[in-house]
């Protein structure tokens, strides 16, 4: 307040001395060139003043602003480490309280280093998509966006870390917490797919049972591509429709009669188990 009220002299000063200014030169045959030049001086000397005290004004702010701890994000406040009464110090390493942000939250999840081409890829073409589970019974708690690729491999594990941002609306997601997390590369349209399970692998490369119309089984072979959460897709070898045998191959050779029993069939291809 003392440095306000001496801003407001300075100024109310400078404010008279411009006025006298005005006089000097409006009275010119009467003012000498001397005293119009002093009193511009005045005026200037006034106005080193007034920043001067500003420089004050700004000081005090900044010293009154030292009584307040503002945290420099939005988040939630743990258990405090400290208790009124208790004697801190500048330099304690613990501070006063731990503060996360949840809104949004990050993830930091780790892939093969086989991956990394085609989530380059991927990432030039524009943002891909991130999904975080539960672990164990797969519950969906958000979905988010990957957002950055570590600038290094991890020699000892052979992965590579990646970044992804999720808005957390629910709180579904902690700090600390463990989650699984599905990157989504790509969306494959119009494909065929069978549960992983029904997949063999032979002398001569992978295959499946296929059951004939004279409900037989005989073995198919087949080119799989990519497998994911317990579904295969069939890049060649079956078509959409085809009866396939999904459990049981031990007990199986080609000619065998099977019996199917209808199971919940997918849009790609019906799969019935034998």
């Amino acid at each position: 307040d003392q440095a306000k009220a001496t801003k407001a002299k300075d100024e109310a000063q400078l404010a008279n001395a411009q006025l006298d200014l005005t006089r000097f030169e409006n009275l010119k045959q009467y003012a000498t060139a001397q005293s119009v030049d002093t009193q511009k001086a005045l005026i200037a000397q006034i106005q080193a003043q007034i920043e001067g005290d500003q420089a004050a004004i700004d000081n005090a702010a900044t010293q009154l602003s030292y009584t307040t701890i503002t945290s420099p994000l939005n988040g939630r406040a743990g258990i405090r480490l400290v208790d009124q009464g208790n004697i801190v110090h500048a330099t304690d390493a613990g501070g006063l309280v731990v503060i996360t942000q949840l809104h949004p939250i990050t993830v930091i999840f780790t892939l093969p280093e086989e991956d990394l081409p085609e989530i380059s890829a991927q990432m030039a073409k524009g943002p891909m998509t991130v999904f975080a589970d539960t672990r164990g019974d797969d519950k969906p708690l958000d979905q988010g966006t990957l957002e950055l690729v570590d600038n290094q491999i991890d020699q000892a594990t052979g992965t590579i870390r990646l970044k992804a941002t999720f808005p957390n609306k629910a709180d579904q997601l902690w700090p600390g917490q463990y989650v699984d997390i599905r990157l989504l590369l790509r969306t494959e349209a119009n494909v065929v797919t069978v549960p992983a399970g029904a997949v063999q692998r032979g002398p001569d490369g992978l295959y499946v049972y296929a059951i004939k119309p004279d409900g037989t089984a005989e073995v198919r072979p087949v080119g799989v591509g990519q497998i994911t959460g317990g579904t295969a897709v069939i890049e060649s070898g079956l078509d959409a429709g085809d009866s396939i045998v999904t459990a049981g191959q031990y007990r199986l050779q080609p000619g065998t009669r099977v019996q199917v029993r209808e199971a919940a069939a997918t849009p790609a291809a019906k799969q019935p188990n034998a």
